[in-house]
């Protein structure tokens, strides 16, 4: 075999050239494959080394250390070799980004033949070419981490309400992109292995005029901030024909309020799964602080938060930027979003509690607190406004149009024959504990949380992950009367 110069590589049915260059096709593409064919097709070892001996690629060969130096220094291109029994060639290798080239060294029993040598030099040039692949495609890939990153944190400036640094961070790579004073926030979820894709359709079908945030506290889910709502459209249209896909849509908001634009969002999605186009947006259902007296509800969320108007304007943002996603959101995915501990998401929402004089483990004190959060944040005075009356919770709750909301809410659950209205309200009342539920019903926990589950769909609500579905459903049941308000500061 080793005699002819243009037989096939040993054990192959094609010619030894049109082999090599099937390792440049986009699947072979393995500098280490590349090597080890080297090998067998000569019919001895093969070695890939950088300036310093370091094995990069296939077995190591015992080499002239002065004929390794000089292809080093580049003074050869190549070298051969004989001694104890043995026949070896080697040519230097160029590594890019690198200030030293490699080595690529092989060795057999038998003398080189023009085959086998014409079998080194051209496998030399194909291992340079793949290195170079493999450096384009890791800059490529490092640049594509970059540009995540810098997506992510700008979302996280957002999510803060740190506006100007946001739009300062964009400016570089995406002039124009936040030169708006409200957008909206879409969620898309898809598969975890699917995620990458799916981030990179929404890139092309937005043509790069959104922000496109891979999550990162939920693996399945790509977030969008919209400055143009007829990019929906195009959203939209990514996940027809895929029946595993689904996207929630915010009502428009100022960018001050983009973590309450997103809590809507994800408040969507959960909406969506009921759906038959997979699609939900926020404004589509009547939300009970939209039944409430304007006038009261501003005055009442004055009140309530009164007690932060002492802080520095960045400590009172961060504060209740914070909160809000802590209380839409675990711990664990709000320090996520926000780039943070958990630890300082816990302490943040700790020193909420302390200063308005609640407590978080009560789901009414957590709904109530949300309401106004979220409230404050489009009311047009802030921190310092002129006091007024106060509210009691009582005259916020009683209005004949909420009222009627709640009972056709809750209604729904009536024709069940478990009594899904019973569980779900003395569950709020166990703060969302389904064993403690369980203890009061006389009922298993698995019990507890079918029923809860049950109650979703009927709803149109995610209940099990505490955030704007849970307190809207709280909330009715305190405008019900189902529920006994808590005690406030306010």
């Amino acid at each position: 075999m080793t005699g002819r110069e243009d037989g096939p590589v040993k054990g192959a049915g094609t010619p030894w050239a049109e082999e090599l260059l099937d390792h440049l096709r986009p699947n072979g593409r393995d500098v280490r494959r590349v090597v080890a064919w080297l090998a067998d097709g000569v019919e001895g070892t093969a070695a890939l080394e950088d300036a310093t001996g370091a094995l990069l690629a296939g077995t190591r060969v015992p080499l002239d250390e002065d004929l390794v130096a000089e292809i080093v220094a580049g003074r050869i291109a190549s070298a051969a070799w004989e001694g104890d029994g043995r026949h070896q060639r080697l040519v230097r290798v160029e590594r890019p980004h690198s200030a030293t080239p490699g080595v690529l060294a092989v060795s057999r029993a038998a003398p080189f033949d023009r085959r086998a040598a014409d079998m080194v030099t051209h496998t030399a040039q194909v291992v340079e070419l793949l290195l170079r692949a493999r450096e384009t495609t890791a800059a490529g890939r490092r640049l594509e981490r970059a540009t995540a990153d810098l997506r992510l944190a700008i979302l996280q400036l957002l999510m803060v309400e740190d506006i100007v640094s946001a739009r300062r961070v964009a400016a570089g790579l995406w002039p124009g992109l936040l030169d708006t004073d409200s957008a909206c926030v879409y969620v898309l979820e898809g598969t975890a292995e699917e995620r990458d894709r799916l981030a990179e359709d929404c890139l092309r079908a937005t043509d790069e005029q959104a922000l496109v945030v891979r999550c990162p506290a939920v693996d399945q889910h790509v977030i969008i901030v919209a400055p143009d709502e007829n990019l929906a459209r195009e959203l939209r249209s990514l996940i027809e024909g895929r029946p595993q896909t689904f996207i929630g849509g915010s009502s428009r908001q100022s960018l001050a309020r983009t973590a309450t634009a997103y809590g809507q969002a994800v408040s969507a999605l959960a909406v969506a799964h009921f759906r038959p186009d997979n699609a939900a947006v926020y404004a589509e259902r009547t939300h009970p602080e939209r039944l409430m007296d304007p006038a009261l509800l501003h005055a009442w969320t004055a009140e309530l938060l009164r007690p932060l108007d002492t802080l520095a304007h960045h400590t009172h943002g961060e504060l209740l930027a914070t909160t809000r996603l802590g209380l839409e959101f675990t711990a664990v995915n709000a320090a996520k979003v926000l780039g943070v501990s958990r630890n300082t998401v816990r302490a943040r929402m700790e020193r909420v509690e302390g200063l308005l004089g609640t407590d978080f483990s009560d789901l009414t004190v957590r709904a109530l607190v949300h309401l106004a959060l979220n409230t404050q944040v489009g009311m047009e005075q802030g921190p310092g406004a002129e006091q007024s009356a106060p509210v009691a919770l009582g005259d916020l709750l009683t209005g004949p149009a909420l009222r009627a909301w709640a009972l056709d809410l809750l209604g729904r659950l009536d024709p069940d024959a478990r009594d899904l209205r019973r569980t779900l309200r003395t569950w709020i009342a166990a703060g969302g504990n389904s064993e403690r539920t369980a203890q009061t019903l006389g009922v298993h926990a698995q019990t507890v949380r079918e029923h809860v589950r049950s109650a979703e769909p009927v709803l149109e609500r995610q209940l099990l992950a505490a955030g704007s579905d849970l307190y809207e459903v709280v909330l009715a049941h305190l405008a019900t009367g189902d529920l006994d308000p808590p005690r406030l500061a306010a």
